[in-house]
């Protein structure tokens, strides 16, 4: 209602708190606005809110804006800060969490003096004052329902103090609350399964063909064509590259092959054409109809030039420095029970030591009685048999290099060594009476990882695990059946998800919360209250999980980069109930009051911004389409957090507040200042005058 002068004074002296509306009743109407947002008792300026300070229609408003700046910066700051510890990690995690780190906070120091400068003229601008003549007008429809939503709030209101006194009176349940989100929390962070990032549709797969050793190019050619075939037939595809000869798992050989394969755009494409429902209908094609090749499908890592694949990865090493056979055999012993695990799709190697090769032994006493070098000769069959570079040559201002071979028919049997010469004095002579030749069977390619002879495996995790499962999966079953001597180390992609998760994560989290920790103790000038804040992230964290196991997502790049954001958004609603408890309790109210009428203060704006970036991120929850797995992660552990931590932040904080402001004013007692208002009286008098 409106109150003439002398009701507001008497309140003003009073030290009431109160919301008026003040309207004078002079020539110039003039009116003050005390929203709901003003702090215990009326104290000018500093319990001043937000008072547009502006001219509209004829009628100048004033604007003061003075504690509203103070909680403005501590958010802020706070919400920059937990940003910066992410900002100095190294390595591809670092990477992530570094370019959203620096997004974060450029675009929360912006949108800070955002609010300091624009927002309050565009308040002046679509504020309406009040109509002068009190002439009542008929209300809209939009007036009807902000009425009715204003009167329903009003009762929610009055159920939320009654639900916070409820917590005050048993403080022991609110600390049972929070014991109990950080036990659950650290439950779901366990059982949740664990990533790096989530693989991605990106339009494109692979498929490798492996024939048997020795196949010749022309064989693998054909059915090199036999699988074009098949991958041309399905609906999903829009192009396709072959290349014989070369396997992006094993590298060049008469024996190897490879397909690109490019899907239509996701507007072309049906339900059921996704990549990896294209790459399960090709590869059960290729098993029931190729039987001479091995033919392997995958897409494309998510981050590139990590892997070939978006798989697993890692090599099987020999440390004995024995036989490869024996290497082998182990190897497929591995495989084999590594293989009955249910997190494990498929595992594979591209090692094969059954390729029909020749051994040449060199008669170095023939070399020596010659003059001739062994190096010669083995230099002289690399140059005839598997090419040699020669020299370069300058051609369109290109540099070209020359390089020397065989024609193929001199080069296609063990006979045509006879027409292979070598310079002997003054004369040519034949290479084969310096060696012999002897049928053996190896591999391709002998491959050393960390200076230890090793086999590179690769594979994928079955439907329904992520690839920190498939790791563990490995880790147990490289413990149990790997002899002794042999072991294996990640490599790619899965050694950096390996190498980033675990304790390096922890300590970021920790580090956040400890630069909140001391950015607050600094701003309450306390060690104990910045606890209020503290204890009261956990259950927005723990409701990150729950969405997660909700939602089928891991715990990868995306959901820690979630939970990041979530500390500082978490923290700014626990910040602006505990400073208007504050600022209350030194007007000279109790503890508890002060509580109470905080949270209360404050309720509507955190549902308003809280419920406003739940629905804003319902969309990326629910994506689908290109990056639909990164951005689903994102927003899921984004609005769980947001939403869970939101219900049970509301409860606790004030209770909170209540026990650790009786612990901080037993340390430190609280000091009143101008508790007549003396001070201000000049301020008081022209509004009152």
């Amino acid at each position: 209602r409106d109150l003439s002068y002398e009701e507001v004074e008497e309140r003003v002296k009073a030290g009431i708190p109160y919301v008026l509306r003040l309207r004078s009743q002079g020539k110039e109407d003039q009116e003050i606005i005390f929203r709901d947002a003003i702090r215990g008792s009326i104290k000018f300026p500093e319990n001043i809110m937000d008072v547009v300070i502006l001219k509209r229609d004829g009628i100048p408003t004033y604007h003061f804006a003075h504690a509203i700046d103070d909680h403005l910066m501590h958010t802020t700051l706070v919400m920059m800060s937990v940003f910066i510890p992410v900002s100095f990690m190294t390595g591809t995690s670092g990477t992530f969490y570094r370019q959203f780190g620096l997004t974060m906070a450029i675009a929360i120091g912006l949108s800070a003096i955002n609010a300091l400068t624009l927002s309050p003229a565009l308040c002046a601008i679509f504020l309406h004052p009040h109509d002068k003549n009190g002439e009542k007008k008929k209300t809209s429809l939009i007036e009807r329902f902000h009425i009715a939503f204003n009167a329903a709030y009003d009762v929610t209101l009055k159920k939320y103090e009654r639900g916070i006194t409820f917590f005050i009176r048993r403080k022991f349940l609110s600390f049972a609350i929070v014991i109990a989100t950080i036990v659950v929390m650290i439950f779901l962070m366990n059982i949740t399964p664990t990533g790096l990032v989530p693989n991605e549709d990106t339009g494109t797969i692979f498929a490798v063909v492996d024939m048997a050793p020795g196949t010749a190019q022309e064989r693998t050619e054909a059915v090199m064509e036999q699988v074009d075939s098949l991958v041309a037939a399905n609906p999903a595809v829009k192009s396709r590259t072959q290349v014989t000869g070369y396997s992006f798992l094993a590298g060049q050989g008469n024996s190897y092959g490879t397909l690109i394969i490019k899907l239509k755009d996701w507007k072309e494409r049906g339900k059921g054409e996704d990549a990896n429902t294209v790459i399960g209908t090709l590869y059960m094609q290729a098993q029931s109809l190729i039987k001479d090749a091995r033919v392997l499908l995958f897409a494309p890592p998510m981050i590139p030039g990590y892997s070939v694949t978006n798989g697993f990865e890692f090599n099987l090493q020999d440390k004995t420095g024995g036989d490869l056979n024996t290497f082998y055999e182990v190897a497929q012993e591995f495989l084999g029970k590594l293989k009955e695990r249910p997190e494990i799709a498929t595992a594979q190697t591209s090692f094969n030591p059954t390729f029909p090769q020749y051994m040449i032994d060199i008669d170095a006493a023939k070399c020596k009685q010659a003059g001739i070098s062994p190096n010669d000769i083995l230099t002289t069959l690399q140059g005839y048999y598997g090419g040699i570079y020669a020299s370069n040559f300058n051609r369109f201002g290109k540099l070209y290099r020359v390089m020397i071979q065989a024609d193929p028919r001199y080069r296609i049997n063990p006979e045509s060594l006879q027409n292979v010469k070598i310079r002997n004095g003054n004369e040519m002579a034949p290479i084969s009476q310096f060696m012999t030749l002897t049928k053996v069977y190896g591999p391709d390619n002998i491959k050393r990882f960390n200076m230890f002879t090793s086999m590179s495996v690769n594979g994928s995790p079955a439907d329904g695990y992520s690839s920190g499962q498939a790791i563990k999966a490995i880790e147990e079953v490289a413990a149990q059946s790997l002899p002794t001597g042999y072991g294996f180390e990640f490599s790619g992609m899965t050694r950096e998800e390996q190498s980033s998760s675990g304790s390096t994560t922890a300590m970021i989290f920790a580090l956040c919360f400890v630069f909140v920790y001391l950015l607050l103790s600094a701003q309450y000038e306390s060690y104990i209250l910045p606890l209020v804040v503290l204890l009261s992230v956990p259950s927005g964290l723990m409701g990150s999980f729950i969405f997660a196991q909700i939602m089928g997502v891991e715990n990868n790049i995306y959901m820690q980069i979630a939970l990041i954001m979530l500390i500082g958004l978490l923290a700014k609603n626990a910040i602006l109930i505990t400073e208007f408890a504050l600022d209350r309790r030194k007007t000279g109210m109790s503890i508890t009051e002060a509580a109470v009428s905080g949270a209360s203060a404050r309720l509507r704006p955190i549902l308003m911004t809280s419920l406003a970036m739940v629905i804003g991120l319902l969309p990326l929850m629910f994506a689908h389409g290109v990056g639909a797995n990164g951005n689903s992660t994102l927003g899921t552990g984004a609005i769980g957090g947001m939403f869970i931590g939101m219900i049970c932040q509301i409860f606790i904080v004030p209770a909170l507040f209540v026990v650790f402001e009786h612990i901080q004013e037993k340390v430190k007692p609280l000091e009143w200042h101008d508790t007549d208002n003396t001070d201000i009286a000049s301020e008081i008098e022209q509004y009152t005058k």
